[in-house]
């Protein structure tokens, strides 16, 4: 049964990844989740050990000046689209030198943004230089969105490391 209290979900997925992880060094870009992520992550004990931070990219500009995303590229495709999730991961991961990193951003409402329905959400998730990305639609009300766009962000990522574990470095 899932439990219905987001702080206990968020522990639970968090240190799921972590155990994931191994030694691998983690860093995170969030848009959409605004810190969720990382908080959920600074919640495991011990987690100093591999997790190297975050940048919230809240605005396109902080996208742009400091996760390395091109100004085309959102121009191309809004910043709530694959590319421009996948280019949050590698920057976030080149910025910090991490050897896995999570990126989210999307639309979390009320109303549409971009071109995009509220609910839209896309998580890139890059683990040893290979990004996998998800473009979810989500419902409910922006809290909703939010949360369940930070469970799934830790969920893409720890199921990476759970299928990659064999060529982890311990």
């Amino acid at each position: 049964m899932i439990n219905a209290d987001p702080y206990v979900q968020f522990t639970a997925s968090a240190q799921r990844l972590v155990a994931a992880l191994g030694n691998r060094s983690l860093a995170v870009a969030e848009s959409l989740t605004a810190g969720m992520v990382s908080a959920a992550i600074a919640n495991v004990p011990g987690v100093s050990a591999i997790y190297r931070g975050a940048v919230v990219s809240y605005a396109t500009e902080v996208k742009t000046s400091v996760l390395q995303v091109p100004t085309s590229l959102i121009s191309v495709h809004t910043p709530v689209s694959i590319p421009v999730a996948e280019q949050m991961a590698r920057g976030i991961a080149q910025l910090l030198s991490a050897d896995a990193a999570l990126a989210t951003t999307g639309v979390a409402g009320p109303g549409p943004a971009w071109g995009k329905p509220a609910g839209t959400v896309v998580i890139a998730a890059l683990l040893d230089g290979h990004v996998t990305t998800r473009e979810l639609q989500l419902s409910g009300d922006r809290a909703a969105v939010r949360t369940a766009a930070t469970l799934q962000a830790l969920a893409l990522l720890s199921t990476l490391g759970e299928q990659n574990r064999s060529t982890m470095c311990y």
